[in-house]
């Protein structure tokens, strides 16, 4: 029997005091947002507005207590460090940010409660409350609010921790620094504040522009949220079809695609170079590939189901880009637009947007990887002493990436049919389990068929479907890896 020194177990404790130390930090600020729908209640004299109050109060000493719990001179964060940071905060975001959803007028179990702020958080957009139509303000608020904290939050771990942690190839996307010296740090905060300032200023033209096109102001600042997170909570249970606005829909459909491209490329547009946003290859190809999708989706819509063509190509852009970016919006319940139109929502489910936004999915770039690497196979067979060298962006293409990039696509196909066979275990009809799955992972919102797909909702599931699929929702955020890592029996040895 081994038995492990004093010593090392406390050095291994005092190791966790940083990442607990940021968690606290996270989830003080999480309750001091919770003030906004309190504000927002209170003007409304709705009573959640004490709900609202009494939570930001519990959460924020429960925050302040861990920080100064763990204070002290910490070093620079470790990459074992980096995996328990990012797994971390997002599981005691969704707990802080369940509370107000169990006391409040909706009057939720902690397991809907879990499921919804987990949701939001990772810009899912699954829900299980219903008649959204007439639920306090506060409420739709706070949903809204944890789609945008959620959408942020991501864009830092896409920059900042994925590419360091060689998640699923993404090292592909480390921030270059030639400076190592003490400037590093004040440039790295300038960053950060330019990078909220983009997110904070395409969300307020988003909140003008819905506004200007007759949205109401405070569903215009819930949509600019959830738009700009590719989140996808709405005011309605009709989602945006409520408004029936070809406007509205319009400007929604412009600031979904400018959430799922990379936000490392509005701060160099911002810097002076606007150049490297249209030569991205990246962008390029997710750009003709909604394209190519949508006018081939509308041609069909017009030539079988005899829709109007303007009209066709505003309800297949809508929701075609709803999907691909994993938002979830739904202007119309396209899972009555025939068979064909259903496997191509399915299919798309899987996509995602950029790498460096906001979006889920398996990303464009893996896409573009996976298409290098079959074209690298093919000319390796044809011929077998030659010599390849795959380049993206600029970039070599090293083995490593290629090997993360087949690794991560592999284990996300792996990690739905498990999911799908867990809510299949549970007596979920197959539509509802398979896209179930798929949507959770992929971090899209609505399935497909009468339970989840775009007209129903989750709140009919069994509660062990719900935690299943919460799960998977964090797995699908925080790229499958980040989080299977923990469970590793080495992880903890060290």
């Amino acid at each position: 029997m081994r038995i492990r020194s004093n010593s090392t177990a406390t050095r291994q404790t005092r190791s966790l005091y940083p990442v607990a130390h940021i968690i606290g930090l996270f989830v003080s600020a999480l309750g001091i947002v919770m003030l906004a729908p309190a504000a927002v209640d209170l003007f409304s004299q709705h009573p959640d507005w004490q709900v609202f109050t009494i939570s930001s109060a519990v959460t924020v000493f429960c925050g302040i207590a861990i920080v100064l719990a763990t204070a002290g001179p910490f070093m620079a964060l470790s990459v074992h460090q980096g995996f328990l940071l990012t797994t971390g905060v997002w599981l005691a975001a969704a707990v802080a940010g369940a509370v107000p959803l169990m006391f409040a007028e909706l009057n939720l179990d902690f397991t809907d409660a879990f499921f919804e702020a987990m949701s939001g958080l990772t810009t899912t957009g699954s829900t299980v409350v219903s008649g959204l139509d007439q639920a306090p303000p506060g409420i739709l608020l706070w949903r809204a609010i944890l789609q945008w904290v959620g959408g942020i939050g991501f864009i830092v771990v896409g920059l900042a921790i994925l590419p360091f942690l060689q998640v699923g190839g993404m090292q592909l996307f480390r921030l270059e620094s030639s400076d190592k010296s003490e400037k590093a740090v004040p440039q790295a905060k300038r960053f950060a504040l330019l990078l909220l300032s983009i997110y904070i200023g395409l969300s307020a033209a988003c909140v003008v522009a819905l506004m200007a096109a007759g949205m109401p102001p405070l569903a215009s600042v819930i949509h600019a949220m959830a738009t700009l997170s590719t989140g996808g909570f709405s005011t309605s249970d009709s989602s945006v079809g409520h408004f029936g606005s070809a406007s509205i829909e319009w400007i929604i459909v412009v600031f979904m695609v400018l959430g799922s491209l990379p936000f490392l490329l509005y701060v160099r547009f911002v810097q002076g170079r606007p150049d490297l946003l249209f030569e991205d290859q990246q962008v390029r190809n997710f750009i003709r590939f909604l394209f190519i999708v949508i006018i081939a989706l509308t041609a069909w819509m017009v030539l079988d189901q005899r829709m109007p063509p303007v009209e066709a190509l505003r309800l297949v852009a809508f929701n075609v880009i709803s999907v691909v970016t994993t938002t979830g919006f739904a202007s119309t319940d396209y899972s009555r637009w025939g068979d064909p139109a259903i496997v191509v929502f399915f299919l798309l489910t899987f996509v995602g947007g950029c790498t460096g936004s906001t979006a889920g999915g398996l990303k464009a770039f893996r896409f573009d990887i996976l298409r290098l690497a079959l074209r690298i196979h093919v000319h390796r067979l044809i011929y077998p002493h030659g010599a390849f060298v795959a380049g993206y962006n600029g970039r070599k293409v090293t083995d490593d990436v290629f090997t993360g990039v087949l690794l991560f696509m592999g284990l996300y196909v792996i990690t739905v049919a498990m999911v799908a066979l867990l809510l299949g275990l549970m007596n979920l009809d197959l539509v509802t389990a398979i896209t179930g799955a798929a949507t959770a992972v992929g971090n899209v919102g609505p399935g497909l068929g009468p339970i989840i797909g775009p007209a129903g909702n989750f709140a009919s599931l069994p509660g062990a479907a719900k935690w299943v699929l919460a799960i998977a929702m964090l797995l699908g955020r925080l790229e499958l890896f980040t989080v299977l890592a923990l469970l590793a029996r080495g992880f903890w040895k060290q």
